[in-house]
């Protein structure tokens, strides 16, 4: 079963624009977390998602570089963009995820593609956000390219549309979902913002980096983040008024299976 793993990426956010090209450690945010998502062992391919927009050739040409394939398609239907590329892969089973996490670790990408594959035969969908118990920034959804498709050709609403995977959470009854909680036995999902949407993001990561990354030694890994930020408690402080803070809370209302305690307003 090839095994792809879609990193969507574009330059347009709304809240942090240009946010994937960000320097971190003299290169762009996402050259930086392509080197995480490719240290992980279990996908046989990786592809960046980004849009036809002429602003995303950027993106296009970082993927060049580096020898990274790239598929371009709808700007903000990511449904779409995601079931394209995965087509145009010919993927049988695809792990989803987003651009905004730069402090990934390639053994959580392990972890959570290796539980799928240990039980394709009982799940449909497998992550680690449904509830999520890792730092926030360590996303991995992976589903096989049927329950994608079906998703693709089902899901009507807007925000299913955008982010993908809602649909599926919504149907327990329908879609064998499995869970990876974070084998520490702890929940950090609420507590540890490591992902990228607002300025003082950057800073943490940039922080981050600046403390932990090194030619000889590139990726660094979440317990290693955990110790710098007991250390240095100021870094952690950096962004401590976003902790917690999700895109499903607008949508609290129409995603049933998501508690009002699951993000912060």
């Amino acid at each position: 079963m090839k095994t792809v793993v879609i990193v969507q990426a574009r330059t347009g956010s709304s809240r942090l624009p240009h946010k994937v090209l960000m320097p971190l450690a003299g290169e762009p945010l996402l050259r930086r977390m392509l080197e995480r998502v490719s240290a992980s062992s279990t996908p046989d391919l990786i592809t960046i998602a980004t849009t036809t927009d002429v602003a995303d050739d950027p993106i296009r040409d970082l993927c060049h570089q580096m020898g990274i394939r790239c598929f371009s398609g709808h700007p903000t239907d990511l449904l779409d963009r995601h079931y394209r590329a995965a087509m145009h892969e010919r993927a049988d089973v695809v792990a989803k995820i987003p651009s905004d996490c730069p402090l990934i670790d390639p053994s959580v990408v392990d972890r959570v593609l290796t539980y799928f594959h240990k039980n394709r035969e009982v799940y449909d969908f497998v992550s680690n956000l449904h509830p999520a118990t890792y730092p926030d920034g360590n996303d991995v959804e992976v589903l096989t390219l049927e329950t994608l498709e079906t998703v693709w050709k089902e899901a009507k609403k807007p925000f299913e549309r955008e982010h993908t995977t809602p649909f599926i959470w919504e149907r327990p009854e329908r879609f064998k979902i499995g869970n990876v909680a974070w084998e520490s036995g702890l929940d950090y999902s609420m507590s540890h913002r490591w992902t990228i949407d607002y300025p003082e993001d950057y800073e943490l990561i940039k922080a981050v980096y600046d403390e932990l990354w090194t030619e000889e030694k590139p990726i660094f890994t979440l317990q290693e983040i955990l110790d710098l930020l007991k250390r240095r408690p100021e870094i952690a402080g950096l962004n401590a008024r976003f902790t917690g803070v999700n895109w499903y809370r607008h949508h609290l209302d129409e995603l049933k299976t998501m508690a009002s305690d699951q993000t912060k307003r």
